[in-house]
């Protein structure tokens, strides 16, 4: 009797949580793009100073200084492992000249004397954590206080029927492809609090669970654009996503008056000084 043949199975490399996340959610080179037209469209020139908050591993913020050498970029975020992560893989992947163009700071995006900037962000609903009103407003607040005259802050915000339900959605991403689990655990209509978790499954390995939990209040779009007129913002555009001829999002954020019934959308709002 032969004897059957020794498969060897490829090792996949030492499992990497901000690597999935990166390429499951965030479009760094898209984002920077994007914010910059925000600017351009409505001052008739480019930002060149830009802050993120809530950065984590300021992948946004290395984006940002590769667009032009006149470009400086400052994060802010009170973890220090994902920062400590963008330095070691982001940071690095910039040149010299570049580098000296990002300054990361471990700071609370509620402190005094924060950076000035032309674009200030706050993406991936991190702004979310803020449940209390008058928490977010103060925050709201700072970043207008610390705005350049024709500055523009950039927030993103989700919502629909869907997202006030338990449900969990997965995705294909990566290369080699990987699964993401988006996971809403929880929603309270009262207070409109829920529980996120992230979720990934490389193939031949078990689902890893709660990779990344959020304890957000989901804020609605009108009470946004009201407290961010509340703090001196001039004007607020809500930012709202076409569809393609399959009616599914096409990637192009317009400024609108009117949404559509969706059963979950993602919006941005652009709150100019």
């Amino acid at each position: 009797m032969s004897k059957k043949p020794t498969v060897t199975r490829k090792k996949l490399p030492e499992f990497d949580k901000y690597y999935h996340y990166r390429e499951s959610v965030q479009s760094p080179d898209a984002d920077a793009a994007f914010l910059e037209d925000i600017y351009h469209r409505a001052r008739g020139r480019k930002p060149t100073v830009f802050r993120e908050d809530f950065c984590g591993t300021f992948a946004n913020c290395c984006a940002w200084v590769k667009r032009s050498s006149k470009n400086r970029a400052f994060g802010l975020d009170l973890d220090p492992e994902p920062i400590n992560y963008g330095k070691a893989n982001y940071l690095t992947q910039l040149s010299t000249e570049q580098q000296k163009r990002v300054n990361i700071e471990l700071k609370n995006v509620l402190g005094r004397n924060l950076p000035k900037a032309d674009v200030i962000c706050a993406l991936n609903f991190s702004y979310f954590i803020f449940k209390e009103r008058q928490v977010l407003k103060s925050y709201f607040a700072a970043c207008r206080k610390s705005l350049n005259s024709a500055g523009v802050f950039v927030i993103d915000a989700f919502g629909g029927p869907k997202c006030q339900e338990a449900n969990e959605e997965v995705s294909e991403n990566g290369d080699p492809p990987f699964d993401y689990f988006w996971d809403q655990d929880s929603f309270d209509p009262l207070t409109h609090e829920a529980i996120f978790h992230i979720h990934f499954k490389r193939k031949g390995e078990k689902k890893r669970l709660n990779v990344f939990t959020y304890d957000w209040r989901m804020w609605t779009l009108p009470e946004l654009r009201d407290l961010l007129l509340e703090v001196g913002f001039s004007r607020v555009e809500y930012l709202w996503e076409g569809t393609n001829a399959d009616g599914e999002g096409d990637g192009d954020f317009q400024a609108v008056e009117k949404g559509e019934e969706c059963d979950a959308w993602v919006a941005y709002l652009a709150a100019y000084a």
